[in-house]
């Protein structure tokens, strides 16, 4: 079966940022996964083919969490923090991903 073709300007929009966190290092460090902050509407696929394309590594596999946006105060007023989906995208081995852009 062989990858379906997305457009390049849609790849680039796909990843909004890498997470940076103790757990996001301790799952970096213990599964050879990446975390990054992505589109809510992004597919699994549409992910694998962003970081291939943007950081030139190959990808095993991507898994997703929906993370629903807390409930907080902003001055006197009730408000939510945006939801998020985040992505963790384990390499193959042998492969690293360092965020200046090249692959190891």
């Amino acid at each position: 079966m062989s990858a379906p073709k997305f457009a390049e300007g849609r790849l680039a929009q796909v990843l909004l940022a890498p997470i940076v966190s103790e757990k996001a290092t301790q799952v970096a460090e213990k599964h050879n996964q990446v975390l990054f902050k992505v589109l809510r509407d992004a597919t699994k696929l549409e992910i694998k083919a962003a970081v291939e394309l943007m950081f030139k590594v190959e990808v095993e596999s991507v898994n997703v969490v929906q993370v629903k946006g807390k409930t907080k105060r902003f001055g006197g007023r009730a408000g939510r923090r945006d939801h998020v989906k985040k992505a963790y995208v384990a390499l193959k081995a042998g492969q690293e991903l360092n965020f200046s852009g090249e692959a190891a």
